[in-house]
């Protein structure tokens, strides 16, 4: 594997295990897979190569993380050209009309909040009829404790930028559903992470 402008995160690595084992349970042998917010491929690589029979397209809004997932994904066919895609944009540009799938880990709190709506308008613009949205990425929820790691993170990310923080799963729902989209899975997932499953009403 190439390492040049090879980028790499911790986090990235220690969870592409537990969220490549869901996505082979939740997802049908083969299909098209949009990634919203690829960061530096890591995830792309991983899922790409646990999950054969799915053509993966990886994309990002910062065109300098292209090299990185290039560098990550060289050599594994079912993966394609990196896109560059602002889910503030209505047009996702190169993206094919329906998608069988779009996945988006640790965007939502990384990001301005209309970011997150954005995510929902261009996944039911984009996802096939019996299409699948995956989010994962630490919420707030109103009747589980909030951990203190995920306090500190929340505390430290909005000390960064006011615009981020942890969302409130309640409020994401009702956001996916004003768009005609609903909360079919809840997955716990390691380090106080949710993976979340969404489908059409």
């Amino acid at each position: 594997m190439s390492t040049e402008h090879q980028h790499h995160s911790p986090a990235a690595e220690r969870n592409a295990g537990p969220i490549l084992a869901e996505l082979q349970r939740l997802l049908p042998p083969s299909g098209v897979l949009l990634e919203v917010a690829s960061g530096t491929g890591q995830h792309a690589a991983a899922f790409s190569t646990g999950l054969p029979g799915w053509t993966w397209i990886p994309s990002d809004v910062e065109t300098t993380a292209f090299g990185s997932i290039r560098a990550w994904c060289v050599g594994r066919p079912n993966v394609r050209a990196t896109l560059q895609i602002d889910v503030l944009h209505r047009c996702w540009a190169g993206v094919p009309q329906l998608v069988d799938a779009i996945f988006c880990a640790n965007m939502i709190h990384i990001a301005p909040w209309a970011c997150c709506l954005g995510l929902f308008e261009g996944a039911v613009r984009h996802l096939a009829p019996l299409g699948t949205l995956i989010t994962y990425g630490p919420y707030l929820e109103d009747e589980v404790p909030t951990s203190p790691g995920n306090l500190a993170f929340d505390a430290d990310l909005r000390a960064r930028n006011p615009a981020w923080g942890l969302r409130r799963r309640e409020v994401v729902q009702a956001v996916a559903a004003g768009v005609g989209l609903v909360l079919r899975e809840r997955v716990a997932m390691p380090a106080n992470n949710l993976l979340l499953v969404w489908g059409r009403s």
